[in-house]
């Protein structure tokens, strides 16, 4: 305050000298001139799912540690992700936009024959990792995952699972993948795409489909409630909080993770990419995002700028390489 009135009598004396003064106040955070000005994050798919609870919580925490104010975050849904992919590549030069994104739309790009691909993008960072679940409501008659693939494959039909991303997403490859390790054919599988994790777990709840595979975070509170039951976890070691084993525990050799990220509109300069990668790393460092990646079980996985792009690559090639393996591409 002291310091406030101070610099206010030299403002006023300058003023009655004839020189002008220009005087910047900082609350913490990022200055006003290293904020982006109207950010906002698009969601490519509806409401409650895995992005859509990522760009909140990364929106939230922008707020919070003062790193950016007035985010807004906002859903355009459609064909796996790529309506949103498609809108941000036409977004040329646009640095106040970024997409929420990560493994489902790499692989709806291939499955949707989508016109734009990722690389059409520029590639910001990489924030998280989690493992999926294999879920049933707790009303189901399977309590282990063993009982689960017994039926299974006994009328791999009959038992349609449901997945929050359209073929070509995590919540596909990963019952494709365990259904080809526990003998079945994966073209035989009745896969049920919903777009999103809100959609999926109102069907699970509803009794539209025998299980689903998701994300931890996207139903954590159902399992905590007892509304759903974990039967197993995709990772290569069991997940935090889950009382549940590992596929490979059960006999099933399968190890998946999912991953989600961030990318911009084609065409940025470099003074608005670093901007960009500059705020998502200071998220990343902030006390608020690692409480956040606790409470919903993720993992940070942070990469950034050029080693993101790296990555994202690299995910492409074994996306399409799975997809032809299953006999899905």
């Amino acid at each position: 305050m002291r310091a406030r009135t101070v610099l206010a009598v030299i403002a006023a004396l300058a003023l009655i000298i004839g020189i002008p003064v220009v005087m910047k106040f900082s609350s913490g955070g990022q200055s006003q001139d290293s904020e982006i000005q109207g950010l906002r994050i698009m969601v490519p798919t509806e409401p409650g799912g895995g992005y859509d609870t990522t760009a909140r919580s990364a929106a939230k925490v922008m707020e919070e540690a003062k790193l950016n104010s007035n985010v807004e975050v906002f859903n355009v849904p459609g064909a796996g992700g790529t309506i949103g992919l498609g809108r941000t590549a036409a977004e040329n030069g646009n640095g106040k936009l970024a997409l929420q994104m990560g493994l489902g739309v790499v692989g709806a790009s291939y499955t949707n024959k989508s016109p734009v691909q990722l690389k059409d993008t520029t590639p910001i960072a990489k924030l998280t990792e989690e493992p999926d679940i294999i879920v049933v409501p707790k009303s189901s008659q399977y309590q282990d995952i063993k009982q689960l693939v017994q039926d299974w494959k006994a009328n791999p039909g009959g038992l349609p699972v449901g997945g929050g991303s359209s073929p070509g997403g995590p919540d596909h490859l990963a019952p494709m993948l365990t259904a080809k390790a526990a003998g079945l054919e994966p073209k035989a599988v009745n896969y049920v795409p919903f777009d999103g994790g809100g959609e999926l777990l109102a069907s699970l709840l509803g009794g539209k489909v025998a299980f689903g595979v998701t994300g931890i975070g996207e139903v954590r509170d159902q399992i905590d409630a007892g509304e759903l039951r974990v039967l197993a976890v995709t990772s290569a070691q069991r997940a935090a909080g889950v009382n549940a084993p590992t596929l490979k525990e059960s006999g099933i050799d399968v190890e998946f993770t999912n991953w989600r990220g961030v990318v911009a509109p084609p065409g940025l300069n470099d003074a608005d990419r670093e901007k960009l990668v500059s705020l998502y790393t200071k998220l990343n460092e902030s006390p608020q995002w690692q409480d956040t990646l606790k409470r919903n079980g993720w993992t940070n996985a942070f990469q950034s700028g050029d080693e993101f792009a790296k990555f994202m690559q690299s995910e492409n090639d074994r996306v399409a390489s799975v997809l032809k393996e299953l006999g899905l591409a």
